[in-house]
C-alpha cells in the first residue's frame, strides 16, 4: 500500500501542509514515520479521510473552487487602484504577473503589497485569487 508524506497528503486533499498536520495531531487521521523520520499517512486511511473531509467540509476560510488549471502562488508586488479598475502584480518565483481586474474586486480579496495570492491563467485571462 502506498504512504504519503504530509505534504503529498495536503495537495490531494486541497488544504495547507499545516492543516494536515494539526488533523494528524488531533488524530483525525493516523501517521507513522519511516526509517528518516517523515511522518507519512497510509493510502488507505487518507482515501477515508478524504471521504470524511469531503463530507463534512475542510473548515478552511480560503478553499476556493475554480475551473482555472495553471496556479501560480506568489506574493503581491504591487496594486494600483483606478476610480474603477484596478492593476495587481504578483511576483510568483520567476514569474511576474500582473492582472487588470475591478477596483470592488481588489477591496472584497483585500489585496495588498506583501500578502500571499495566487495568479490562475486561463487562456489570455488572469484571475486572482487570494490565498
Amino acid at each position: 500500500m502506498q504512504s504519503y508524506t504530509i505534504g503529498q497528503a495536503a495537495r490531494l486533499l486541497g488544504v495547507s501542509p499545516d492543516t494536515t498536520r494539526r488533523w494528524a495531531d488531533a488524530g483525525k487521521v493516523a501517521t507513522h514515520r519511516d526509517d528518516s523520520g517523515r511522518r507519512l499517512i497510509e493510502g488507505r486511511d487518507l482515501a477515508a479521510f478524504s471521504i470524511e473531509v469531503a463530507q463534512t467540509g475542510t473548515n478552511e476560510d480560503d478553499a476556493s473552487y475554480t475551473s482555472a488549471r495553471n496556479a501560480f502562488p506568489g506574493i503581491v508586488t504591487a496594486v494600483k487602484l483606478g476610480d474603477v479598475a484596478a492593476q495587481v502584480e504578483i511576483q510568483a518565483g520567476p514569474h511576474r504577473l500582473v492582472s487588470l481586474l475591478t477596483r470592488e474586486a481588489v477591496e472584497e480579496l483585500g489585496l495588498e503589497v506583501g500578502m500571499q495570492a495566487t495568479a490562475r491563467v486561463k487562456s489570455t485571462s488572469v484571475h486572482i485569487d487570494r490565498t
